[in-house]
């Protein structure tokens, strides 16, 4: 049971205190309630861009590295479709700087055409690494506009054209900051050898004097259910064919979200699991082959990715994906087996929460979903998943209409 104690500012910032006394260092978390998905459709990337700028300095801390490095501490940042996260470990007695540099930068982001030219081209160059220049690396940018129609899912953090960052304005960039990095769309979290009296005093000095903002109540557009399969083929130069199944699943607040995660684990979670036996050991028909889910809070995407053995179709190494899927739905699946899964949730969910910066991140996040106490929660909501759940779900999710496949091919 992880205990904590929250509190919320009179400028609406959210701030959530756990007290771990087995560590020396002090995880200070900030999460944004800001990603892709709030994006102008004609000016995307840009959550990811202020992942870059936000370390370009603030009104009154030219260098926002510096000063932490000397105190001792470290910092990194994300970026998902839905949230933009910062966080910072530093030793107790410094903790009061990571307040100093959180809040300046929340304040007022110093912001010139100087730094934003840089950040530019570091997200350009980015792009370029990750999605251009390595084998199967824009199969994503494909595959998302093809499952999604009508909702901002349907571009990845990087953006729908990387044209839009690089003609992004000063001005473009200054309107997003103004509209969306503010106490009252982030929740701060601290995890550490601390007390809620000790944060609550930081937290009052250092962020309550900011400002509150008018932020626009998201209003984004619920795609509709998909009723007929959608298939796309690229060509390319890489080693295999390759085939990205998407479906569509439930969103976050969904309970069905917990059986889809369990039936991703179920077909491709280790060398025991259904798809790695049957269509990598036994068969041949796949060198490898994964299924995961994209984890966001709106509905997401259920996707299997396989990289096909030479020789074999694509067309047979398709029905040997479906014929898999539809076992989880017809045949009955062992108590054995679903413990095992749920089991190796549970030692990776404990896991996680050894460490303090983890617990940080993750009751920000259970706070942005609902209620942080869902930390506390979440493996019993694991253990309730049933046969029934799992056949039920896979069943609805596992429809040939629900289904957006991109055939990628060897040239």
């Amino acid at each position: 049971m992880i205990q904590f104690d929250r509190f919320v500012l009179e400028n609406g910032l959210k701030v959530i205190v756990h007290h771990d006394s087995s560590t020396t260092m002090v995880a200070v978390n900030i999460l944004y309630n800001v990603g892709a998905r709030d994006e102008n459709p004609e000016m995307t990337g840009f959550a990811h861009l202020f992942e870059h700028l936000m370390f370009e300095g603030s009104k009154n801390i030219s260098s926002f590295d510096t000063p932490l490095q000397l105190a001792g501490g470290e910092n990194n940042a994300y970026t998902t479709n839905d949230i933009t996260n910062y966080y910072i470990t530093i030793p107790k007695e410094n903790l009061e700087t990571a307040f100093w540099l959180e809040s300046d930068r929340m304040l007022n982001l110093s912001l010139s055409q100087k730094k934003l030219d840089i950040q530019k081209n570091v997200v350009i160059e980015e792009y370029n690494q990750r999605y251009l220049n390595q084998p199967y690396g824009d199969a994503h940018l494909y595959l998302r506009p093809l499952a999604y129609k009508v909702h901002p899912y349907q571009w990845p953090t990087i953006g729908k054209d990387i044209s839009h960052i690089r003609n992004a304005s000063l001005q473009n960039v200054n309107d997003f900051f103004n509209h969306h990095y503010s106490p009252n769309n982030s929740i701060l979290s601290v995890a550490g050898n601390i007390t809620t009296e000790e944060i609550e005093l930081l937290a009052k000095k250092w962020f309550e004097p900011i400002k509150k903002k008018n932020i626009s109540k998201r209003d984004l557009p619920k795609e509709p259910k998909q009723t007929s399969p959608r298939t796309n083929k690229l060509e390319r130069n890489v080693p295999f064919d390759a085939i990205y199944k998407a479906y569509h699943m439930s969103s976050r607040h969904n309970p069905d979200y917990d059986v889809a995660d369990l039936v991703s684990d179920l077909l491709s979670n280790g060398k025991s699991s259904r798809l790695y036996q049957a269509l990598v050991k036994e068969n041949q028909l796949f060198s490898s082959i994964d299924a995961y889910i994209t984890g966001d809070i709106d509905e997401g995407l259920f996707i299997i990715s396989g990289k096909i053995m030479k020789g074999i179709s694509v067309e047979n190494a398709e029905t040997a994906i479906e014929n898999e899927l539809k076992k989880l739905y017809t045949d009955k699946i062992g108590e054995y087996e679903l413990n095992k899964v749920k089991n190796k949730f549970e030692s990776v969910h404990q896991f996680g929460q050894l460490s303090a910066m983890n617990k940080a991140m993750d009751l920000a996040y259970q706070e942005l979903l609902g209620d942080a106490n869902r930390i506390n929660i979440e493996v019993e909501n694991y253990r309730n998943v049933s046969d029934d759940d799992i056949k039920r779900v896979a069943s609805a999710m596992f429809d040939i209409n629900n289904c957006s496949t991109l055939y990628y091919i060897a040239k």
